[in-house]
């Protein structure tokens, strides 16, 4: 991959140099940091371990596995950090933002309890969702079994296909990062105009409370 190396840069050439010095654990390692730091994409990661596989720089399957066990361990750490952080803390931080309610946190505590296992599975394989889905997971201290299990399904699912992606482009990698960026902004547009709307809504319904006690 030393030739590869020289012409990619950036994020990409400090993946190539994981996986030139340590094998398919450093892909592996490589998507961990991309749990624990989401600016580090894994649609960039995974298929270009696809790639080097395609040269026989790596094991297909290795890829797989250990870019699943790195997926993983990663979840596990934001899982731990949910976990420290507590349902009390996050209550307390919550109450201190503005026109958030005490009742909206119940009200998202009581959804992930009926839906949580499915959010697990399937945040996973949603751009930056698949890696702060592991931190509510942690304050709700989600069963370690139902978290790990879902956790794997959902990270193997979304490994296989970028790394086989990776390995049937070969050369045209980079066509998998191009089609999962405008996924990745979809999803932050979606986001952006979901927080929109639930501003403008309890903004509108404080001033509508507002005038209703002033009358009274």
């Amino acid at each position: 991959m030393d030739t590869v190396n020289t012409e990619i840069g950036g994020i990409a050439g400090w993946a190539i140099g994981l996986m030139e010095q340590m094998g398919e654990p450093g892909a592996g390692l490589a998507i961990a940091l991309e749990n624990l730091f989401p600016p580090l994409p894994s649609e960039v990661i995974l298929p270009l371990a696809g790639f080097a596989a395609s040269r026989g720089d790596l094991s297909l399957v290795g890829a797989i596995l250990w870019t699943t066990i790195g997926s993983v361990l990663g979840a596990l750490a934001l899982y731990g950090v949910g976990a420290l952080l507590g349902r009390d803390r996050t209550i307390a931080i919550a109450s201190k933002l503005p026109l958030v309610k005490i009742a909206d946190i119940e009200k998202t505590e009581a959804w992930f309890a009926r839906h949580g296992v499915k959010t697990v599975f399937f945040g996973r394989m949603i751009p930056i969702f698949r890696s702060l889905i592991s931190v509510p997971a942690g304050v709700q201290r989600m069963p370690m079994t139902k978290f790990l299990l879902f956790t794997t399904l959902g990270s193997l699912i979304w490994n296989t296909i970028f790394v086989m992606a990776g390995y049937l482009l070969g050369e045209n990698w980079g066509v998998v990062e191009e089609y999962a960026g405008v996924l990745s902004k979809a999803v932050i547009v979606v986001c952006a105009l979901a927080l929109v709307w639930f501003v403008v809504t309890r903004f509108t319904r404080e001033r509508r409370t507002g005038r209703h006690r002033e009358k009274i």
